[in-house]
């Protein structure tokens, strides 16, 4: 049976899961459904059409499922979609997508949102990523698996992160950031690549000099955009071994809509 506190007002269309905590004055609209192992603390409000996953702990104050901060939204049923094994800090807000995209705001799995988080509209976060205190996220914006927002990063609407990317504390993003690559500052600027972090996920030392490369190959050799690319299709066709990191490194740059941060 499910642990609501006395206080807490669910709404009984809600779909709740056996074994879900609510905290106390926690708020619960008829859309929202909350799967199995997952905790809400006190004083956090989930509404709008929200789905969240199994073993999330959401805490206090938290704003879940809003309506999108859009002057274009007109009420229309959009969704947010929140996976498993997520930690969702004190006052965070996640908003649902708009009707211009594709409706939906999607969460990953095993992320980690410290306090002041926002996601706004359309975002697409990944799995495994550390948004640090008052990261914020505007609309439209796409974050890869394990990138890493230092405290107060502000990205612009429509902005790409790739996985593995991780900006410093400050960092304003206005274009980009590929996969592997740290940016810091107003505007941000890349500062070489997260070497540290894919230590610690296990990538190799030739895999990593392999990137390191190709990181020189886009911010070092005074290339262009489009040069640079035709050498880095090189590389990848001369190092088969490390194909699949330098290939979602390459595959990123030529996707690229806003232009990457250099």
């Amino acid at each position: 049976m499910a642990r609501i506190h006395a206080t807490a007002l669910v709404d009984p269309a809600a779909q709740i899961a056996p074994d879900v905590e609510i905290g106390a004055y926690s708020v619960v609209g008829p859309n929202v459904s909350i799967g199995e192992g997952t905790s809400i603390g006190p004083h956090t409000l989930l509404q709008g059409h929200t789905r969240v996953g199994r073993n999330n702990r959401i805490f206090s104050f938290s704003s879940i499922g809003g309506p999108p901060q859009d002057k274009k939204y007109a009420g229309e049923p959009t969704r947010l979609e929140i996976g498993d094994g997520n930690t969702i800090r004190e006052y965070c807000t996640l908003n649902t997508g708009t009707v211009q995209d594709t409706g939906v705001t999607r969460i990953g799995s095993n992320n980690w949102l410290m306090a002041y988080v926002h996601i706004a509209h359309d975002c697409v976060v990944g799995d495994n990523t550390i948004f640090a205190n008052n990261a914020q996220l505007a609309g439209h914006v796409v974050i890869g698996d394990w990138a890493i927002l230092g405290g107060m990063t502000g990205v612009h609407q429509f902005v790409k992160i790739g996985p593995h990317a991780m900006t410093a504390g400050g960092t304003i993003l206005v274009q980009d950031i590929p996969p592997f690559v740290m940016g810091a500052g107003n505007p941000a600027s890349a500062r070489g690549m997260n070497v540290e972090g894919l230590r610690r996920r296990g990538f190799s030392a030739e895999t990593i000099a392999a990137l390191r490369r190709a990181y020189k190959t886009v911010y070092r050799d005074g290339l262009s955009l489009a040069q640079a690319i035709e050498q880095l299709e090189a590389q990848v066709a001369e190092q088969p071994e490390h194909g699949q990191p330098l290939q979602l490194f390459l595959g990123f740059l030529r996707e690229s809509e806003r232009g990457i941060l250099r």
